[in-house]
């Protein structure tokens, strides 16, 4: 312990503290004799930066590159969530699936109608688009093929991507990519640029071709029928909304108010869709991976078409069937504007009226004939009615308009009938290439319109209405011989191994097993 003397001895004062601050070390001298982070330059003079500062400077400019990075990813990524995002109801859950409704099905009709209308807009205004851009009525006329010829390319190159990418945003990239596009065909006074773009919007305008597959895949197969039907109804009416309202419209405004109104209407069809239409699963993710993955994803369609039955038939009858078509539409112009009957072009359009009333009973008599009874015996059927407006027309277009008019109720209503009942049997394949298998039906039908426009007018050419007519009469015949050529449950090219039923096996075993539950049920209730 200290004493007590230790204990009152003075504490020493400290000494007091400098206000200057300690001089800073001296600086290292590097082994070239340079202080701290001088650098000796090659013309012998020197810098006085510092690597430190350099250091910092380098991170603070990270920092801030990695904040902007940041703030460019929130951004799209809040893009991507409102373009991705989803109503409830729409949402996929595997356990309880959105369910395909009557509305989703007439949603997807509606979808159809004014986005096939884009391809048919100008052709009622090819003269006026002429007038604008100074250009030849033959220059003018490109604008129609290059939209034809767009829609070909879509075809063949982006719906075989619906095996592949989810169909929700899909088909609302391309419907919102396609309305974007499409305003420069409202603004632009260049033709060349007018005529370019018009062959990319007919390119993206592929997603009707897009819907029928899901149509087809998602309908109950008791009602697959009669649910294509309204979808397949929307594209004819689109064909002739599109027609009637180019020349209406440019009759009385100018000939863009056509197009600014397919501009909105494009709008309003993908509102609708990103509000109601459902999210379903890719069924095939993993096509694309690999190099070549593209190509082998075309490359299947060909296979397709060589190892399915069932789409070569239909495929060969489609062909057949818009062949027919075309050369009956693209000669009855020149038939009516001849001696005797002389009419105006006015009253020739018309004449695109007569099948409006098919288009809409479509629905009807495909849920009450077509979704009974085998597709090969409605494509019969079709192809029978259609044989005989043909020979009736041909024979008799030539002395009475009455001929003409029956040739065009019985192509328009026997069309129908096959079209619709090929599309079903045909979606009923490889439900992980369904976009595939329509890519390859459609290709089919649509080189028969270019070989029914070509060969019909062709023979018109040379032997008038009779020659066109019975070239028609070959080609029917010639698809009627296809489909009798293979039976309904062949599997094979051809033949008719497991005979001949007229109702749909699936129908008669859903109301088979029906009848034994009712018969459970009675003993039950009688025990």
């Amino acid at each position: 312990m200290m004493s007590r003397d230790e204990l009152n001895k003075p504490i020493p004062e400290s000494p007091p503290l400098s206000s200057s601050p300690p001089p800073p070390p001296p600086p290292l001298k590097s082994p070239t004799g340079l202080v701290g982070g001088q650098k000796k330059l090659e013309n012998g003079n020197s810098t006085t930066s510092d690597d430190d500062d350099d250091e910092g400077l380098r991170g603070l400019e990270e920092v801030d590159l990695g904040v902007e990075r940041a703030e460019a990813l929130s951004e799209k990524g809040k893009w991507r969530r409102v373009f991705s995002w989803q109503p409830p109801y729409a949402r996929w859950d595997e356990r309880n699936p959105p369910k395909f409704t009557v509305w989703i099905n007439l949603l997807f009709g509606f979808a159809g109608c004014f986005t096939v209308s884009n391809l048919y807009y100008n052709q009622a205004i090819l003269n006026r688009i002429a007038e604008s851009f100074s250009v030849s009525f033959e220059r003018a006329s490109v604008v129609a093929t290059l939209m034809q010829a767009g829609y070909a390319s879509g075809l063949l190159l982006i719906c075989p991507l619906g095996d592949v990418f989810p169909r929700r945003p899909f088909i609302l990239c391309l419907v919102l990519l396609t309305a974007l596009l499409w305003i420069v065909l409202c603004l632009t006074e260049n033709f060349i640029v007018f005529i370019v773009v018009s062959y990319v919007c007919g390119a993206t305008t592929v997603t009707p071709q897009l819907m029928l597959p899901l149509v087809g895949d998602l309908a109950p197969k008791e009602r697959r029928a009669s649910c294509l039907a309204i979808v397949v109804s929307g594209l004819g009416l689109g064909v002739l909304v599109a027609r009637i309202l180019g020349g209406v419209m440019a009759n009385y405004t100018e000939w863009r108010g056509i197009y600014w109104f397919g501009l909105g209407v494009q709008f309003v069809v993908w509102t609708g869709l990103y509000c109601w239409m459902p999210d379903y699963p890719s069924k095939n993710p993993t096509a694309l991976k690999g190099v070549t993955g593209y190509g082998k994803l075309l490359w299947g369609i060909v296979v397709l078409m060589v190892t399915e039955p069932l789409l070569c038939q239909a495929s060969i009858v489609a062909f057949c069937l818009s062949a027919v078509f075309t050369s009956y539409w693209t000669t009855l112009a020149f038939l009516l504007s001849s001696p005797p009957y002389e009419y105006s072009s006015m009253v020739i359009g018309l004449f695109g009226l007569i099948g409006v009333v098919v288009i809409l009973l479509a629905p009807v008599y495909s849920r009450m004939v077509i979704d009974k009874v085998q597709p090969l015996l409605s494509a019969l059927g079709g192809l029978g009615l259609e044989l005989a407006g043909v020979v009736v027309g041909t024979f008799t277009g030539k002395f009475t308009v009455a001929g003409p008019v029956i040739q065009a109720i019985t192509i328009d209503l026997g069309s129908q009938f096959t079209q619709i009942g090929n599309r079903a049997a045909i979606y009923s394949l490889r439900p992980d290439a369904q976009n595939r298998v329509n890519t390859a039906y459609m290709v089919a039908a649509f080189s028969g319109q270019l070989t029914g426009t070509a060969v019909g007018n062709r023979l018109f050419a040379q032997g008038g209405w009779t020659w066109s007519g019975s070239c028609s009469i070959g080609l029917l015949v010639f698809a009627i011989l296809v489909c009798l050529a293979r039976g309904p449950k062949e599997t094979g090219w051809i033949g008719w191994s497991g005979g001949w039923m007229i109702r749909r096996d699936d129908l008669l075993e859903k109301r088979t097993s029906s009848d034994k539950e009712a018969v459970v049920e009675k003993d039950l209730q009688t025990a």
